[in-house]
């Protein structure tokens, strides 16, 4: 009985580090269709996988809440670091880098692969 409630016990632990994890974590699809991985704890770091500028780090995020992430988005084709954040939504990130505090931004909607 102590064997059954010991492996109970083991796979509710392992399932619940995975329900654990931020929805924000993961691979995602650009709108370029390139592969951005995001991931880390407490700040969320944003590399590209594949395409032209793959092993590049592209922003940081931090959670906000309500799945809302605020920090920087980099540009990878200029190098130029904007003010970014990004909502999720189902399987879709809206990201948005913007300057002048918000004035100007471009966005785009990344899905989750």
């Amino acid at each position: 009985m102590f064997r059954k409630a010991s492996l109970a016990l083991a796979a509710t632990l392992i399932m619940g580090d995975a329900a654990w994890a931020d929805p924000i974590e993961g691979n995602w699809k650009t709108q370029a269709g390139d592969t951005a991985a995001i991931g880390g704890s407490g700040s969320f770091s944003i590399t590209l996988k594949s395409g032209k500028y793959a092993g590049k780090t592209i922003g940081s995020l931090k959670a906000t809440g309500d799945n809302k992430y605020a920090g920087s988005i980099t540009d990878p084709a200029n190098d130029k670091t904007y003010a970014g954040k990004a909502t999720l939504s189902g399987t879709s990130l809206k990201m948005s880098g913007c300057v002048f505090g918000g004035l100007i931004c471009k966005s785009q909607t990344w899905h989750k692969l």
